[in-house]
C-alpha cells in the first residue's frame, strides 16, 4: 500500500496499534544515492576497518536522503499463520518554517530506481515529511520565540496569497464574519494560520478538514481567550507533532521493540539514526550504542542465508527475490508446519505482483525470508520435523547465533556486532605488486589491468608499488600465479619488514646511526701523535 503525506495522519493510530500488536516488523528503504564520491577518496575500501568504513558512510548519508521507507507488519494471528500489512511510504525532507534540507542525487541511483517503477511525482508532490531530534529542538525554539519564517518559494507564494486575500476581506468585514482558505496541504494548513495571527491582531483561524482554514474576524478580548483555549489548533504541541511527520511513526517503531529485520540492512541503519533520531555521531561505537538502545533485537537475513549457504543444499545467491524464490522451491509446501503468510486484502497488491525494488515489496520479502529460513534451521537442528505450529519465538531460539549481526559490506568482517564487540578482521593476504618499465602508473591502472582475472582494490605503496586486497582467498592465489613470470608487475605476498615504508624508513636511519657510530668510534679510538 502507497502511502504519501496527504493520508498520513489519518493512517497513524492504526499504524501504530499494529506496530504494538506485530510479532516482528520487515524493513527496507530507497535512497537518492549510496556511496558519495566526494570528498575525495570517500569511496568505502576493503583496506578500511569498520570504524573507517563508518566514517565514510557517515559523510554520505549525510549527503542523501530517503525516498522511500517500506515496513512490512507481520502478525501473527493464530497458530502458523502470519498476516502482513506492507506499506510503502513516500518520503520528502520537512520544508516547515526556518527547515530547507539540501540533499544531493545520484544519477546512478536515480536511473536504477526508474528502471523498476519508482514514481518520483509521489516522492516530490506527496513525500511524508519528517525531522530528526535536532531539528526539532530548532523548530520548538523558533515556535516559542515568535520568529516564524517561511523558508519554501511554494510555501511564500501560498502564504502571499492568502494574506492578500484576507487584508482585502478584512477591511469591510464585521467582528465574528468569517471566511474560507481554500487549497492548502499538510503543513501549509499551520503556516498559514501562524503567519495571518502574527500579521493581524483582530483575527482568529481554526482549520477545516484537511485542506482548508476558517478566518474569523474577533475583537482584541475575544482574541485573547481564544489564544488561552485549550482548543487552539495551533498550540506548539499540536505543530511539532504535525511537522514531525513520519517521526511519529519513528517513535512508535522504537517504543515498540519488536524484532527488526532486513536484508543488507546497515545503510539503513545509518538512515534510521540520521534521519529519524540524531546526526550521526563521530564515534562509531555510539553509533552502534544508540541503534542497539533504539532496536534490541536487529536480523540481517543477508548474514542468515549468507552463512546457511555452507550448511544446506541451496543455490548460491544473494538477490533478496532470488533467496525468496530459492527458500519457496526448497520448503516442502506439504509440511503443515510451515509458517502460512498471509497479505491483508488492503496490501494484497504483492500476491499478484512481484515488485523488486521498490520498499514495501522488499520489507513483506525480507519478513518471508526470515520465516522461511527461521523454519529451516528449526527443522534442521532437531534433525526431525518441526513440531506443529511452531511459535515466533522458537523461530528467533533458532536464530540466536544471528541476533544484531548485521552484514558488513565489503570488508574484513562478515558483520557488525550491535550487541557486542566486533570479530577480528579476517582478510585474504595483502599483494605487493612491484612495476618495473611502466611509467606514470597509477591506481587505477593496476585495478584496470588485473579487472579482468580478478577484482582487487589497489592502494599505493610507494612510486613503483602498489597493495592488493580482495574479498576473496583464491583472488589471491590467482594472482600470484598468473603474474608469476610477467614482465612489467612482480606480484608477492606483501611482507610488513620487507615492504612497509616507515619500516624501510626505520632500517635506513638505524643503518645510518649505526654507521655514524661507528665512525665516531674508529675515529675516537685512533691513537694522536705530537709534532
Amino acid at each position: 500500500m502507497d502511502v504519501g503525506a496527504a493520508g498520513f495522519e489519518r493512517r497513524l493510530p492504526r499504524l501504530r496499534g499494529r506496530l504494538r500488536r506485530a510479532a516482528f516488523l520487515g524493513l527496507d528503504m530507497e535512497f537518492t544515492g549510496l556511496h558519495s564520491a566526494f570528498p575525495q577518496n570517500n569511496k568505502p575500501s576493503l583496506f578500511d576497518s569498520p570504524a573507517e568504513w563508518y566514517l565514510k558512510a557517515r559523510r554520505s548519508v549525510q549527503r542523501f536522503t530517503v525516498s522511500q521507507f517500506g515496513l512490512a507488519i507481520f502478525s501473527n494471528e493464530n497458530s502458523n499463520k502470519y498476516v502482513v500489512h506492507s506499506y510503502n511510504f513516500f518520503l520528502f525532507p520537512s520544508t516547515f518554517g526556518v527547515m530547507d534540507a539540501e540533499f544531493t542525487l545520484s544519477a546512478s541511483s536515480i536511473q536504477f530506481l526508474s528502471h523498476y517503477g519508482f514514481d518520483y511525482n509521489k516522492f516530490l508532490k506527496d513525500g511524508i515529511p519528517y525531522m530528526n531530534e535536532l531539528q526539532e529542538k530548532s523548530l520548538s525554539q523558533h515556535l516559542l520565540a515568535g520568529s516564524w519564517k517561511v523558508c519554501s518559494v511554494l510555501d511564500r507564494d501560498k502564504m502571499k496569497k492568502a494574506i492578500d486575500e484576507v487584508t482585502c476581506w478584512i477591511a469591510a468585514a464585521e467582528e465574528e464574519e468569517t471566511m474560507i482558505l481554500q487549497d492548502l496541504s499538510g503543513i501549509q494548513m499551520f503556516e498559514v494560520q501562524l503567519v495571518l495571527r502574527r500579521a493581524l491582531k483582530n483575527v482568529w483561524t481554526q482549520p477545516l478538514g484537511d485542506n482548508e482554514v476558517m478566518v474569523k474576524k474577533v475583537s482584541p478580548q475575544h482574541r485573547w481567550l481564544l489564544e488561552n483555549s485549550s482548543h487552539d489548533s495551533c498550540q506548539k504541541e499540536l505543530i511539532l507533532m504535525s511537522a514531525r511527520g513520519f517521526t511519529n511513526l519513528f517513535q512508535a517503531l522504537v517504543k515498540a521493540k519488536k524484532p527488526l529485520v532486513g536484508h543488507n540492512m546497515l545503510m539503513d541503519l545509518l538512515h534510521l539514526h540520521d534521519k529519524f533520531y540524531k546526526p550521526l555521531p563521530e564515534s562509531y561505537e555510539e553509533f552502534k550504542r544508540n541503534i542497539h538502545s533504539l532496536f534490541p533485537v536487529l536480523i540481517d537475513t543477508k548474514t542468515v542465508t549468507k552463512s546457511i549457504w555452507k550448511k544446506y543444499p541451496l543455490p548460491r545467491v544473494s538477490n533478496l527475490l532470488e533467496v525468496y524464490e530459492a527458500l519457496c522451491s526448497n520448503l516442502n509446501p506439504t509440511d503443515p508446519t510451515c509458517p502460512v503468510i498471509v497479505l491483508a486484502s488492503d496490501c494484497s497488491r504483492y500476491a499478484e505482483k512481484k515488485s523488486p525494488h521498490e520498499a514495501g515489496y522488499d520489507a513483506f520479502l525480507c519478513g518471508s525470508v526470515l520465516l522461511k529460513v527461521a523454519h529451516l534451521l528449526l527443522c534442521r537442528s532437531t534433525g526431525v520435523a518441526a513440531e506443529a505450529d511452531p511459535s515466533f519465538s522458537e523461530y528467533l531460539g533458532a536464530l540466536v547465533k544471528y541476533l544484531n549481526k548485521v552484514h558488513f559490506i565489503r570488508g574484513g568482517v562478515s558483520s557488525i556486532n550491535f550487541s557486542g564487540v566486533d570479530a577480528p578482521c579476517r582478510r585474504s593476504p595483502l599483494l605487493v605488486v612491484c612495476v618495473q618499465g611502466w611509467r606514470g602508473l597509477n591506481e587505477r591502472h593496476i585495478y584496470q589491468e588485473l579487472k579482468a582475472l580478478c577484482r582487487f582494490d589497489v592502494k599505493r605503496l610507494s612510486e613503483n608499488q602498489f597493495i592488493l586486497l580482495s574479498s576473496k582467498f583464491k583472488h589471491a592465489r590467482l594472482a600470484l600465479q598468473d603474474y608469476k613470470d610477467h614482465p612489467n608487475l612482480q606480484i608477492s605476498l606483501y611482507r610488513h619488514w620487507r615492504h612497509s615504508p616507515h619500516v624501510n624508513c626505520l632500517l635506513q636511519v638505524s643503518s645510518i646511526v649505526a654507521l655514524w657510530s661507528l665512525l665516531a668510534f674508529i675515529l675516537g679510538g685512533a691513537p694522536c701523535h705530537s709534532v
